[in-house]
Parts: structure tokens; sequence; C-alpha cells
């Protein structure tokens, strides 16, 4: 089908893992100019009155507008990009500050004057420090802290102030960038894995769309070959009748011909109730505005387009699929994902070593000012050095490394297992599209041949050589041949829609660009 609408959204870059900036949102689905959007937003808005006129175009647009589960799915990337927020928080600096006061009472031996006498001391602390770390495993850390004490022993108040810095730097376990970032990284993966499986719903979504208004297509286009059966052999019965009441035929005919025009009437009102469920099954996807939403009729639009004489090109949409499948492509996600945990478990079996210095300067005097002021001193500290720490046997470590490794491993064959199950489908898509091509024009030639029947039994019935029995049995035929031929040309076209959705690419051939749209790669794969 050419599609005369178009729609836009912001694709994801996979195999770089960044996503590309959006003007209308990174999970919107829908047309993508103001001026298109507009006209589906009233479209979808239009009051509930009268029946709803839909064509395929018209379906997709407000189903990608209004439907339920889509816009619960649409969430979903948004809540996974939180969890990208919190992997950087590990980053984010952290800024502390603290207060107290201690107040002692205590009893001590004094020479002069002699005995024991009461002390009381007074401290108040405060200290601030700006702490970060960093992906290349440094710590930092700048800050100060004060006291001022007050002691019943001296007339006098003892005022401290430090400042200093602190930086340490992990040399094994925790020192490798790659290592620091894997978690952020992943975060960042499982966000796009989630852009793809958007993608694959709304593709799922556009595809039950398109069979949903065909099939109601196919009801309705029955209930009209039922329609007309039923007129026909109530014709038949009526001029039966008539030749019954002037003696040219005997009465015994008449219950062939009632009996058909029952049997037309069950099928009748069997159609009538395929096209309310098949009405029902459309306006639940298109979820049109309306609480009441079941109650509206539709009026379909759109006639079958004709069948594309062309044969498929069944290896293009096998290389396809394996490009374009949300799947594949999801499952291509988690295999970085899985190397990614490598990285970080193997991080986890190298022994801890750092390397600290902290250095600092102290002023000493009896007020704050005068300490401060006193830092430009010589009054100095520096201390340097190296902390080890090695796990004995380090057992939680290297399972978690085995098991990262393993599944890796899962990951690789599940990908080759659904490359696979793709091909499987798109080549069963592709047989069933020659099939239902075949029985297209199959089915059209039966139904010509049975009504040539048909006139040829009423015509020797009208002169006597034939029966009631032979021309119901020539109308039932007739009736099944048109039922076969609309349910063959309704079954090609929704084999066509199933090739699309198979290669991944639904939402393009109707002019819909979702998130997930750019094919991810793995090591060694040629880029596209």
């Amino acid at each position: 089908m050419k599609s005369a609408f178009c729609a836009a959204l912001v694709g994801a870059a996979c195999s770089s893992c960044a996503t590309g900036p959006s003007s209308i949102g990174d999970n919107y689905i829908g047309p993508a100019t103001r001026r298109e959007a507009g006209a589906s937003a009233a479209a979808g808005n239009a009051p509930a009155a009268g029946p709803l006129e839909l064509t395929v175009e018209g379906a997709i647009l407000q189903g990608l507008e209004n439907n339920r589960a889509l816009k619960i799915e649409k969430l979903s990337p948004e809540i996974r990009r939180t969890v990208e927020g919190q992997e950087r928080a590990a980053f984010d600096p952290v800024l502390k500050a603290g207060f107290s006061r201690q107040d002692q009472k205590a009893e001590s031996w004094s020479i002069f004057p002699g005995g024991i006498t009461n002390t009381t001391t007074a401290t108040d602390s405060g200290e601030i420090a700006l702490e970060r770390f960093l992906p290349t495993g440094t710590r930092l850390a700048i800050g100060g802290n004060a006291s001022l004490t007050d002691s019943s022993l001296s007339n006098d108040n003892f005022d401290s102030t430090r400042v200093g810095l602190a930086v340490s730097q992990s040399l094994l376990r925790g020192g490798r960038l790659a290592a620091n970032l894997a978690s952020v990284r992943q975060a960042r993966l499982d966000t796009l894995a989630s852009q793809y499986e958007l993608r694959g719903f709304a593709e799922s979504l556009v595809a039950r769309i398109e069979e949903a208004y065909w099939d109601c297509f196919l009801a309705q286009r029955q209930l009209d070959i039922f329609a007309e059966s039923l007129k026909l052999a109530e014709q038949q019965l009526a001029d039966l009748r008539e030749r019954i009441r002037v003696g040219s035929l005997g009465a015994i005919e008449e219950s062939a011909a009632e009996a058909e025009v029952a049997s037309r009437k069950e099928g009748l009102i069997n159609a009538q109730s395929a096209l309310q469920t098949q009405r029902l099954q459309l306006l639940r996807l298109v979820s049109p505005p309306g609480r009441s939403f079941g109650r509206r009729e539709i009026a379909l639009r759109d006639a079958l387009p004709p069948i594309e004489t062309e044969p498929e090109d069944e290896e293009s949409s096998v290389r396809l699929a394996l490009r374009l499948r949300p799947e594949l492509n999801q499952a291509k996600l988690n295999v970085h994902r899985g190397e990614l945990e490598v990285v970080k478990t193997k991080n986890g079996l190298l022994p801890r070593l750092d390397l600290f210095v902290n250095l600092g300067r102290t002023g000493y005097a009896d007020s704050f000012g005068s300490s401060v002021g006193d830092i430009t001193r010589d009054g100095h500290d520096t201390t340097v050095g190296v902390q080890l720490e090695i796990p004995l046997g380090n057992r939680d470590a290297d399972s978690r490394h085995r098991r990262a490794v393993l599944s890796r491993e899962q990951v690789l064959e599940a990908l080759d297992n659904l490359a696979q199950l793709a091909e499987f489908d798109v080549r069963s898509a592709c047989v069933e599209i020659r099939r239902a091509r075949e029985q297209v024009a199959a089915s059209a030639a039966t139904t010509r041949f049975r009504e040539e029947a048909l006139r040829a039994e009423s015509e020797k019935f009208r002169v006597g050589k034939s029966t009631t029995l032979l021309v119901a049995q020539a109308q039932r035929d007739l009736l099944s041949s048109r039922l076969i031929e609309a349910r063959a040309a309704v079954s090609y076209r929704s084999a066509l829609v199933a090739l699309y959705r198979f290669e991944g690419s639904l939402l393009e051939r109707r002019g819909i660009v979702a998130p997930g749209g750019e094919p991810v790669t793995l090591a060694g794969e040629p880029s596209e």
C-alpha cells in the first residue's frame, strides 16, 4: 500500500549507544509536521456523531494517537531513562557539612592550689567538605574544619582551623575507566532496548489495525454476499410459487426452495454477527475518543488494492529482517550489555591497591579569625601511602565473572536462534503470499465458471429440464466461490502485512519513523 501520509519519530543510534535529539519527543509516535499532527488530533477528538469513517491510513493514525496499550508502552523508555540518571549519580559531587558541641565536666588533681578541682570544657566543632568520585577511579575531597575550645583551666580560648585536600587513586580494582562506566553504559543500553521494544509494539499494533480493517472489510463483503444470495433465493421461491400456482410445477418443489431461503437467512445472521465482532475489534484498536466507543458504527472507505503481480525478493526480505527486526536489534544490545558485564565482573577479580595523598594546613590561635590567618604560616601536614586488600579465595567475584561469561554465551546463542526464526518467518510469509496470490486468481476463475453453471442450471429449470434442488446446489456453489474469493483477496493483503512486519519494515512502508530505526551492529558485522 502506497502511503499518503507521513509520520516522524526520533530514531535511536544503537551502535554508538547514544540517542539522537528530537524536536517532538524521543518516544513520540504520530505525524511529523505540526499541520499533520493537528489534523490527526482533530480527527481523534471529533465528536462521536454518526458513523466513524475510516480509511486504512486514517485507522493507523488514530490508533497511534489513541490506543491505550501504546500509551502505556510509550512510558517504558522514560522509566528506563531514570535508571541512567541513577547510575550517573555515582559521579556527582557531594557536599558534606556538620556541626557539633561537646560539654564536659570532670574532677582533676591540681598541684596549685592543691587538691581536687572541678573543670569544665566546652568544644564547638564544624566541618565542611566537597567530595567527588571520578570515572578514572579517583576520589577527591577538599574541605576544612574548625574547633573552638573553652576550658575553665585557662582564661583563653583555644581555636584551631584546618583546610586539606585528599586524593585517592585506585591502581588495580576500580582503576579502569571501562569498568567504572560499565553500569552507566548498561543503563543506556537498557533505555535503547526499551525503544526497540516500543518500536516492535508499534509495528505489531499497525499490523493488527490493518488486519482488523481488512477483516472488517471481509465481514462486510460476506454480509453483502449473503444478502444478495438471500434476495436471489427469495426471488426464486416467489417464481417457483407462481409456477406451482399456474400448475407448471408440482408443489413438492417448494420445500427445497424454502429450505434454501432458510439456509441463506441463517448465513446472513452469522455474517451480521461476524461483522459486529470485527467492528468491535477494529474500534478497540483504533480507540476513538468517548466512553461508549463500542456503540460507534464504522464506514470503511478503502477498497482492496489490486493484487501485485511482481514476485517478492525473498533473499532481500531475509537480509532486511536480519537488519531491522526490533527483537533482533534488542538481542544485539543484550550482547553489548553482556560484554560490559564481563568487563565489570573481571574488574572484581583484581585485588584492591589504592594510592592516597592527604595535604593540609592548620592554624592555631585564641580566636577563629586569628586561626584562619595562622594557616598561611609553616604549619602543614602531608600523608602519602598505599593500601592493599586481597580477598582470600575471592569466590564471590569469581562466581560473578563466570556467570557473566556464561550469560554472554547464552545471549549469543539466543541471537542466533532469533535470526533463524526471523528467516523462517520471512520465508513462510513469502510462501503464504504466493499461495494467496494464486488462490485469488483460481477463486476468481472458479466464481466465473460457477456463475455460468448457475445460469445454465436456471435456464434448464426454466424449460423443465432441471430441478429446484439442482438450482439450489448451483447457488450454494456460487455462494461458496464468492466467499472464498473474498477471503483469498483479504488473505493476500494480510500476508503482505505479515511479511512487512516480519521484515521489520512495516512502519517505514507506511511512512512512520519510530524509535529504534537504526540497526545495531556487533563486532565483525558489516555496518550499513
